[in-house]
């Protein structure tokens, strides 16, 4: 297991993160390691154990 797949998120943090572009909740992806936002199609990146919370980095989810 690599060291950025150790990385979890703080369930604190997890609760006060919504998305920047819809303002909803996002739910944590483990194993991608990301954050989900189902209203944006958006998955927001999490690396070294930091949320990037900029949609220009998200991933479109696919349909």
């Amino acid at each position: 297991m690599s060291e950025a797949q150790t990385h979890t998120i703080d369930r604190k943090l997890l609760e006060i993160l919504v998305c920047p572009v819809t303002k909803t909740t996002l739910e944590y992806d483990k194993e991608r390691q990301e954050l989900i936002s189902r209203a944006a199609r958006l998955a927001y990146p999490i690396r070294d154990g930091i949320p990037i919370m900029l949609p220009d980095e998200a991933r479109q989810l696919e349909d």
